[in-house]
């Protein structure tokens, strides 16, 4: 009986211990929760955040493969990685503190990263300072700012966003349907996947507020692939972009209303113009953005 009491007694000092030694770890360092330094992004990867805000109910089924996608792309080409958020804390420059706590709960903000893929929809909730570090993101710091299908329905009620973005949304008088996309620009690395005309099914955007005085059009519908006549055509020149790019100060912008079903995300027409927009916007290809005039079509024979 004494040694069963011994050995009881020996395993409740080895569990007080193990506790008294659990209770003695120094607190993690301040200024980070869940201790140890921060992890630095790896020198041989650029970072993209991959940013939809889901939060204003309104969401297309496409988001959730469009932005798995995009993050595929990044792990299998080896060129950046990705993180993925559905909401918008990270639209900032400013350092993200615990509620009534003063540390932060992450070291990621814009600083952290390369370039944006966004697609969001309608208006977006951020506050204004988050509005001016988004901007500079780009237009100050010259990162990269690559945009899909809804992107260009989003924050209407805020201007810059527009003049960032290159153009907007007005309406899609055709709703999904099959229409030619013709490439203007194939040395432009987004539109190195593509024919120089292809038949693509999608709900294709009509736009406003461009000019081809801002932006180089990269592709554009065939107008003859749609129907014209359609009472919600606003446009009586025809011009319909399906892709663009843009310089907005020191950064670079692409922009394509492609992308609205799930399954165009499975297209590889789609997934590499939108790696080709990203290898652009981050830096790693080589394009131009210029702008130039619409050109002649050529006559039918």
């Amino acid at each position: 009986m004494s040694a069963l009491r011994s050995g009881r007694r020996a395993v409740l000092a080895g569990l007080l211990f193990v506790a008294g030694a659990s209770f003695a770890q120094p607190p993690p360092p301040a200024g980070r929760e869940g201790g140890g330094p921060p992890r630095p992004p790896r020198p041989d990867r650029k970072q993209v955040l991959a940013w939809a805000d889901v939060r204003s109910g309104v969401q297309h089924d496409s988001v959730t493969r469009a932005l798995v996608t995009i993050e595929r792309l990044g792990r299998e080409s080896g060129l950046y990685d990705t993180c993925i958020r559905t909401d918008s804390q990270l639209i900032t420059k400013q350092p993200i503190l615990m509620p009534g706590r003063g540390f932060p709960i992450t070291e990621k903000n814009l600083d952290y990263f390369d370039a944006i893929f966004f697609f969001g929809v309608r208006e977006i909730e951020i506050d204004e300072r988050q509005k001016a570090d988004l901007l500079a993101f780009v237009k100050n710091d010259g990162k990269g700012f690559v945009a899909a299908h809804t992107a260009s329905t989003a924050f209407f009620s805020w201007p810059e966003f527009g003049e960032l973005l290159g153009g907007r949304f007005d309406e899609h008088p055709w709703n999904v349907v099959d229409a030619t996309v013709v490439v203007e620009a194939p040395d432009f690395p987004a539109m190195r996947p593509l024919a120089p005309r292809s038949v693509v099914r999608d709900e294709h955007y009509q736009t406003k507020d461009f000019s081809r005085d801002h932006i180089r059009v990269l592709a554009s519908l065939d107008p003859a692939s749609v129907d014209l006549a359609n009472p919600r055509v606003h446009r009586r020149d025809g011009d319909f972009p399906v892709a663009w790019a843009r310089t907005y100060g020191k950064g670079r912008v692409f922009y394509s209303s492609l992308g609205h079903a799930p399954e165009s995300w499975d297209d590889p027409r789609i997934q590499q113009m939108y790696l080709g927009a990203l290898k652009w916007a981050l830096g790693l290809e080589p394009g131009d953005a210029t702008p130039r005039p619409r050109p002649v079509a050529p006559v039918a024979r």
